[in-house]
């Protein structure tokens, strides 16, 4: 029998120092940021704001200096990251990249593809997208239909991709594609390609609006588009090894607890009118099942930090972080005195009124709640 392996990690001096250099920067440059928009999170698109990030040498962070990475660890870009969710920076634009495809490029890719993308995910100017769901394959990744076909010099991609967040900004996709037919082995003939999305000629962008009213999802159509074999990542057929770490990158990270924190501190500012005992109940249980979240995210910092496999406790961050960011809407629903609404002049019921329609994709991002505990089922030798 398998366990979870959450050892325990504090983050050290160096990390703390980074966040103080952090937060005074914030404080500066977000002094004025109204709370409804701090609560789209990492959602929060702003280019010139991830051009800053750049230039502060925020992006990247981790990553070898000879791309333009500064080469800190993976706890100094923890404590980052916990500064930009808390204060609702709008990092969207650069989030994926910084994240999870700039990663899958330096594990995966060639000297040449490093050299060519990592500097402008590093600079704040070149943004990225995941291109994995498909219409009609739900959660099931494998059933994916989107295919290319070698050509000379290259592939022909045809199929559709969607829930592509931020497509419509981005400049590259990372696209799973088939490469080859379905077999026995459902999860073999994918593979992983660099899709500029700034080449028109054969790709369609269709924004999707979600119930928040946001254009962040879109819908990605192939028709014979032209991928050069230069824009492969790795080697063929790797591809679904290849997108199962791209997605440990995706769950392993505090966005996972923390896209909701600005509720929560509106939350406490409301209670403050009326603390009774109720409110320091609900309140008290919130931040004890923040802190606990926190330190096992903190946990699989480690593990990068190590070099180790987080797959398994990731997983588990996910869907326990998502439980408890889509719960806070409820709560918050307690305290209310009126309806909540995006026109609403209190921030609370401002960003009450957002979070409540935006945490209804929260467990849908990054994996289903099904896929994930069947992840973590496999992960315990129950199935």
């Amino acid at each position: 029998m398998q366990y979870f392996n959450f050892d325990p990690y504090s983050l050290p001096p160096e990390a703390e120092a980074l966040r103080l250099e952090v937060r005074e920067y914030l404080n500066e440059e977000l002094a004025d940021y109204p709370a409804v928009l701090r609560s789209r999170s990492w959602a929060g698109l702003d280019p010139d704001f991830s051009r800053k990030m750049g230039e502060k040498g925020w992006i990247g962070l981790t990553w070898p200096k000879k791309y333009g990475g500064a080469e800190r660890s993976f706890f100094e870009r923890y404590a980052l990251l916990e500064e930009l969710l808390a204060y609702g920076a709008p990092v969207g634009s650069h989030w994926i990249a910084d994240r999870q495809s700039g990663p899958t490029i330096l594990r995966f890719g060639t000297e040449e593809q490093c050299h060519r993308i990592l500097p402008g995910i590093i600079k704040g100017e070149s943004f990225f997208c995941i291109g994995m769901s498909e219409p009609d394959s739900g959660s099931d990744l494998a059933s994916i239909r989107t295919k290319a076909d070698k050509v000379d010099g290259g592939y022909l991609i045809n199929g559709t991709k969607v829930w592509t967040t931020g497509a419509h900004h981005c400049d590259w996709m990372i696209a799973l594609v088939r490469t080859s037919p379905t077999s026995e082995n459902r999860h073999a003939g994918m593979s992983q390609f660099l899709i500029n999305l700034k080449q028109a000629k054969g790709l369609t962008i269709d924004p999707i609006k979600n119930l928040a009213g946001e254009k962040h999802f879109n819908m990605v159509v192939f028709e014979d588009f032209f991928v050069p074999e230069e824009d492969r990542i790795g080697d063929e057929g790797d591809g679904w090894q290849q997108v199962t770490a791209e997605l440990a990158f995706e769950r392993s990270g505090p966005e996972r607890y923390m896209s909701s924190i600005q509720l929560l501190i509106e939350l406490i500012r409301e209670a403050k009118l009326d603390p009774g005992k109720k409110a320091q109940e609900q309140i008290g249980r919130l931040i004890a099942h923040l802190a606990t979240l926190r330190r096992m995210s903190i946990s699989v910092a480690g593990k990068l930090e190590s070099r180790s496999n987080p797959a398994l406790e990731a997983s588990v961050v996910k869907d326990l972080g998502a439980i408890y960011e889509q719960d806070m809407p409820e709560i918050a629903h307690r305290f209310a005195r009126t309806e909540a609404s995006i026109t609403a002049t209190t921030d609370f019921e401002q960003v009450r009124a957002y979070i409540t329609q935006a945490a209804v994709s929260f467990s849908l991002r990054g994996g289903t709640r099904e896929i994930l505990r069947g992840i973590i089922a496999r992960g315990l030798g129950l199935r």
